[in-house]
């Protein structure tokens, strides 16, 4: 996850700090800004939603290419 948030926001991105925890922990904040929870959303995201979250939330100008897709334009 974290290499598809730098490869995606390579400009835009200063860093990806990973935190350990313990009991289920997985979260994704941005700026103190909650971008996904495994309890809340319901387990891990997919790396097209945690994109398009982010950059919903932070550079909503910013294309994602392939990402921004849905499924049935395929």
């Amino acid at each position: 996850m974290a290499q598809e948030i730098l490869t995606t926001f390579s400009e835009e991105t200063g860093a990806v700090t990973l935190v350990p925890g313990t009991g289920g922990t997985f979260t994704i904040t941005c700026n103190e800004d909650m971008i996904w929870d495994r309890k809340t959303d319901g387990g891990f995201p997919e790396a097209k939603i945690l994109k398009q979250r982010l950059r919903d939330q932070l550079w909503p100008e910013k294309p994602l290419g392939h990402s921004d897709r849905s499924e049935s334009s395929s």
